[in-house]
């Protein structure tokens, strides 16, 4: 008996394998995915100024990478000690206005490097509301507890969204871009509003995948409203995917990214992970050692065949 209205999802025509760079920019989400390829040692980049959740922003991000222009001074705000930019995620913050602007450029060249080798961009929109500040007169990543009166609010239509990022697709075509609508429901706009913001960004994806052959969409709102139709699969809050759901649209992502040969080269590396974490109740015993002894060689032979995986002894 089929429990769920599963989403038929194509398999992408390009795919993800272990030599395949991908980027990861937008809301916590594209943290989320990124994350999970990570931890099975996939060469990923995951937003290299934190997450940004309205399209403004991610795209703003995106001319940062390409540009590679340093971050300044003058682009510098500060509140409740707390040195950061508009373009940064909260946990970038530093009380030392001259470690922010090391560590924020060092993630910026990274993210560039990235960004330039990246085969796939993987962007995550999570909402079409932004936030301008006034006296700067720009949109922000993050308000960082700002005064509200600081900032205006703004809303960008399916047809805004599709041509700012049009012009990052239309400069990029030898890359694949996989976009996605986030499953984090943004609940201070209401249930409609909410409905509404997610159903302008689910526009924009359309006409953008009309306009380019190299885009593709990802419906993990969709597996969220609709495979995984049920409270349990929230977190506390009831707004925000539990890691039970994470990990389930994670394996539904695979599944139309990977192919067949990259999947079972990663259910191996995942098992071998899974060791390396495994914590004895009691070290000095011989079952133990074994254990020690057999791992070692499953690493060994693991690297002699894909020595490109990262894959080293704890």
């Amino acid at each position: 008996m089929l429990w769920q209205t599963l989403i038929t999802i194509p398999a992408f025509p390009q795919r993800i394998t272990y030599r395949t760079p991908v980027l990861f920019i937008g809301s916590c989400f594209a943290s989320n995915m990124g994350e999970a390829m990570r931890q099975r040692k996939f060469p990923v980049t995951i937003n290299p100024f934190g997450a940004a959740y309205n399209p403004q922003s991610v795209v703003q991000a995106l001319q940062r990478l390409r540009s590679g222009k340093p971050f300044e001074k003058k682009e510098l705000v500060c509140c409740n000690g707390l040195w950061t930019t508009f373009s940064h995620h909260s946990s970038f913050s530093h009380p030392d206005a001259a470690v922010f602007l090391q560590q924020a450029n060092d993630a910026l060249r990274a993210g560039q490097d990235a960004f330039l080798h990246a085969s796939f961009v993987v962007a995550s929109l999570g909402t079409s509301w932004a936030y301008r500040h006034k006296e700067k007169n720009t949109i922000v990543a993050n308000c960082h507890k700002f005064p509200a009166t600081d900032f205006e609010r703004s809303f960008s239509p399916a047809e805004e969204t599709a041509r700012l990022l049009a012009k990052e697709i239309a400069a990029e075509p030898a890359r694949t871009w996989v976009l996605t609508v986030s499953p984090v429901r943004h609940w201070k706009d209401g249930a409609h509003g909410n409905q509404l913001s997610k159903a302008h960004l689910l526009l924009a994806i359309e006409q953008l995948q009309q306009q380019f052959p190299n885009v593709r969409y990802f419906p993990a709102y969709e597996i969220m409203m609709d495979e995984l139709r049920d409270y349990r699969f929230y977190d506390a809050d009831m707004l925000h995917p539990s890691a039970q759901a994470v990990d389930y649209i994670w394996q539904r992502f695979s599944e139309a990214a990977l192919d067949g040969e990259t999947t079972t080269i990663m259910h191996e590396a995942e098992k071998i992970i899974a060791a390396q974490q495994h914590r004895p109740l009691h070290e000095n015993t011989t079952a133990h050692r074994k254990f020690l002894t057999d791992l070692h060689q499953k690493i060994q032979d693991f690297s002699a065949r894909y020595p490109f995986i990262p894959i080293v002894e704890s």
